[in-house]
């Protein structure tokens, strides 16, 4: 077999291979016998159709065996002489394939690049790390009071921030109306139409108030958008928004601390943990960019691509989750390609820097490393050990964490041996 690879740019390569008549005729008959088993015509039972016969009316279906089977098999064949790791489906071209003769073609794919490693130890980064402050620790407990509020109705006029319970009928335009009692939402929180939510600030508990209401052009419900018509809103209740007071008392409701005190040093632990984790990222990205920044290698367009579509797809299961369809979205993809594709192109770079670094440094992660891994998941997630590995054994999932595992531990260890000033 000939195989003549071409660098053209980049991380592209041209293959050009041919496969001998001889290969190729082997195929041939193989095919002849998978379509004779199957062949059917009148006068014959199946898979006793002759040879002859099978040539004449089924050359389209023993072509089509050939080319099915045949042209994969030398394409990779071919891959494992020239000793290329495509990351991409190649694009055929110029493909040659008649009975008796040699099999031709030219495939465009593109590798991963090879990276010269410079100096990747020993880089200066300056990194200050940040202290958790007394503002932020206050800050921490105002939310969790926040979360622990109650409403009490109240006898005044609404306000913003005022939890009300509504009753509306809703009249729009070509439209039969709607109406909902005991409607509960927060005034001013926007979760409701605005020409609504303007307009029960300042009424009081079983007042109504007529409204003209039009939705936005762009609105989640298609046969909504851009429809105009009047709301009547009633009042029924009005709630204030009570805060718990930030004693003992309060700290007791959580769980199991016992004083305010005792409550604000736990506050103060999580965030500090939480804070660490955030310095720990922001100091291993400040490494690998100083490592970026002294190796220049070309970045597939393919691993660039997947990368966007992740991001893409991720989007769109963001909006499956808010109940909505994607493909109802009016969804802008040439402006989504430009805004993610350099971010996704410096993941890619980082991605392969990584990999080579880790090649270099041969860093693999243990057996008992990935079980660990495997156990924190297993608890996470509540279920047996064994269920979990099965299933990532089976979904590749398995082999995405032990990619992980390794760039952790290559980010570790650059961090380890770089210089760093505050």
């Amino acid at each position: 077999m000939k195989v003549e690879v071409e660098a053209i740019e980049g991380c592209k390569r041209r293959l050009a291979v041919e496969a001998p008549a001889d290969v190729v005729q082997q195929a041939w008959e193989r095919a002849y016998g998978r379509v004779q088993k199957q062949a059917r015509l009148p006068g014959f039972r199946k898979g006793h159709v002759p040879r002859s016969l099978v040539k004449v009316h089924f050359a389209a279906d023993v072509r089509r065996e050939v080319a099915e089977h045949l042209i994969p098999d030398v394409y990779r064949r071919a891959l494992d002489e020239a000793r290329l790791e495509p990351v991409n489906e190649p694009d055929l071209q110029d493909v040659t394939l008649e009975e008796g003769a040699p099999l031709s073609f030219v495939a465009l794919v593109e590798v991963k690049p090879e990276i010269a490693l410079a100096e990747y130890k020993g880089v200066e980064v300056r990194h200050t790390p940040r202290a958790v402050t007394g503002d932020e620790l206050d800050e921490a407990l105002a939310h969790m009071r926040e979360q622990q509020a109650q409403f009490v109705a109240v006898e005044r006029a609404a306000a913003r921030g005022d939890l009300l319970v509504t009753d509306w009928t809703l009249t729009l335009e070509g439209r039969e109306p709607s109406s909902q009692q005991g409607h509960q939402f927060v005034a001013g929180d926007a979760s409701v139409l605005p020409e609504i939510d303007a307009a029960v600030v300042g009424m009081r508990a079983g007042e109504e108030r007529e409204v003209g209401v039009r939705f936005a052009d762009d609105h989640r419900r298609e046969e909504l958008r851009g429809k105009s018509g009047q709301a009547r809103v009633k009042v029924v209740e009005v709630k204030e928004k009570v805060l718990p007071a930030l004693d003992d008392e309060f700290a007791k409701s959580l769980g199991e601390l016992e004083t305010l005190e005792a409550l604000r040093a736990e506050v103060l632990r999580q965030l500090e943990a939480h804070r660490a984790q955030e310095e720990k990222r922001e100091l291993q990205d400040k490494v690998v960019e100083a490592v970026l920044a002294t190796h220049t290698f070309a970045v597939p367009e393919a691993l660039v691509m997947r990368q966007v579509g992740h991001q893409i797809e991720h989007a769109r299961e963001s909006v499956r989750r808010q109940g909505l369809d994607p493909d109802r979205l009016p969804w802008d993809y040439p402006k989504l390609l430009g805004e993610l594709k350099p971010g996704a192109e410096k993941a890619v770079r980082r991605a392969l820097l990584l990999d080579a670094i880790a090649e270099r440094e041969g860093i693999v992660p243990t057996d008992a490393q990935v079980e660990a891994e495997l156990q924190q998941l297993a608890a996470a997630s509540q279920r047996p050990l064994p269920a979990i590995r099965r299933m990532m054994e089976k979904s590749g999932d398995l082999a995405t964490l032990r990619r992980g595992l390794r760039d952790r531990m290559t980010l570790d260890m650059l961090v380890e041996n770089a210089r760093i000033t505050e």
